[in-house]
């Protein structure tokens, strides 16, 4: 009974990264600006790292120490400023802060599930993927950052 519910959370965070790459990928043809095109592949491109790694973590190729665990910086950015609505043409702050806002969602989803599975190698691989998703939302703040308050020359 063990096994099935780990492949069923396995199936569901595969799907979940899918649905990450396709949201990524159509926010891509809604934007007009090439650097922000450039991020969003990028981002979609981390999330289909992500699914092959499930994949092949669920097909038995590789175990949970597979993942590496990186110190993190959390901005708390998408904590304190609201969502933006997806719009036909948003700006380069819209973007990379409803990708934050995204990747908090993710981060709560797989932190969340390993509360639920407090031990052993699922635990492990559910904390290691919860820490990558904070990545993807360390970078995506920062990007907001950088944009929404570039630096002046006065300092």
């Amino acid at each position: 009974m063990q096994d099935v519910k780990m492949s069923d959370i396995v199936d569901t965070a595969i799907q979940r990264e899918k649905e990450a790459y396709a949201f990524y990928m159509d926010i891509h043809g809604q934007v007009k600006e090439d650097s922000v095109k450039d991020t969003l592949i990028f981002i979609a491109g981390e999330e289909k790292k992500h699914r092959e790694f499930l994949e092949n973590y669920r097909d038995g190729k590789w175990g949970a120490a597979s993942l590496r665990m990186n110190e993190v910086i959390d901005y708390n950015i998408a904590e304190y400023l609201a969502e933006p609505e997806l719009e036909e043409d948003m700006n380069r702050e819209q973007v990379y802060l409803i990708a934050a806002h995204r990747e908090l969602r993710s981060y709560k989803f797989y932190t969340d599930l390993a509360n639920l599975h407090t031990d052993g190698e699922l635990n492990e691989m559910l904390i290691k993927i919860a820490s990558e998703e904070l990545k993807h939302k360390e970078k995506m703040e920062y990007l907001y950052a950088n944009t929404a308050f570039p630096q002046t020359d006065g300092g």
